[in-house]
């Protein structure tokens, strides 16, 4: 009940415009790491160590507070505080909306592509062809359907609204922090990991269901074989199986920063076109209606 009200609130309502509780982590989190990080000279175990620590005290308060409020109310004020939780950690609509904006920017001009795509993704995209942005955008949504709905609907099943928040604000710090750079190869690091370690199952679970999703046999050839070559843990198997379970080519080579990066490509089949996108999207929605329906069935024989 609580994941059908969380996603038909994002549906009609997406992510709040102003005021999102994530922000307002993300704001603190700046802050905290501002004053933990560059504001110290402190060796490499030390700048590991004050990471570890920013971690723990910007996310296990929150968990215990909410966990503590969750068991104070009755069974309905338990349904509306799980719902509100969940809903503001997916991101279902929004994840679909930048997705959609590139795919109807494409229709017009490529360099209006190229400025909707620079809000999703964090490479260059001035030389990029129309086949570069199609590639960037479908996976940037493929690994987004598992860290932004498979994800946190694994870890509201586990852990609750406890669950959930700590595995959506660890993926937070993770995207804020978790760089090998100078400023966070040691500061990030236990970010970078737990994050690592809380997606390896969902990612897991998101990459089985695009392949029996897709073209199963394509989507599972392209996991076993391209998944291990790529730079990303979790992020590798999500995009093998989403591009061969679509009949696509992903990956290759693209700039980050200035810098050409010549990165596993993944999948097999064609270039993808701009109506790719659409099916893309179209893919990660049955994953969730595949999802949510095994956990109906499973509650109706637990009855």
């Amino acid at each position: 009940m609580v994941i059908i009200i969380a996603l038909i609130s994002d549906h009609y309502l997406g992510e709040p415009r102003r005021f999102h509780p994530l922000l307002g982590f993300g704001y603190l989190a700046d802050k905290l790491e501002r004053l933990l990080n560059q504001n110290l000279v402190v060796t490499k175990t030390t700048s590991n160590f004050l990471g570890l620590l920013a971690w723990l005290v910007l996310i296990v308060p929150w968990a215990i507070l909410l966990h503590w409020l969750y068991l104070q109310l009755s069974v309905y004020g338990q349904l509306a505080l799980a719902s509100l939780v969940l809903y503001l950690t997916i991101a279902r609509r929004a994840l679909f909306e930048h997705a959609t904006a590139v795919a109807r920017a494409s229709e017009n001009s490529l360099a209006d592509a190229k400025v909707a795509l620079a809000k999703i993704v964090s490479r260059d995209t001035a030389a990029m062809e129309q086949a570069d942005v199609n590639r960037a955008v479908i996976e940037s949504t493929l690994e987004n359907g598992s860290d932004s709905l498979i994800a946190p609907l694994f870890w509201f099943l586990v852990g609750g609204v406890a669950g959930v928040v700590v595995y959506r604000a660890a993926n937070t710090l993770d995207a804020m922090w978790g760089y090998k750079n100078p400023r966070f190869r040691h500061f990030g690091c236990f970010a970078a990991k737990v994050d690592d370690v809380l997606n390896y199952i969902p990612a897991r679970i998101t990459a089985l269901a695009y392949c029996f999703l897709g073209d199963y046999r394509q989507g599972r050839k392209c996991w076993q074989r391209q998944a291990k070559h790529c730079a990303s843990p979790n992020g590798g198997p999500v995009m093998c199986a989403g591009a061969g379970a679509m009949g696509l080519k992903l990956g290759g080579k693209a700039y980050y920063h200035g810098e050409l990066q010549q990165r596993t490509e993944m999948g097999i089949g064609l270039e993808p076109v701009v109506a790719d996108i659409r099916h893309c999207n179209q893919l990660i929605d049955r994953s969730v209606v595949a999802m949510v329906g095994l956990l109906a069935l499973v509650a109706l024989l637990q009855c």
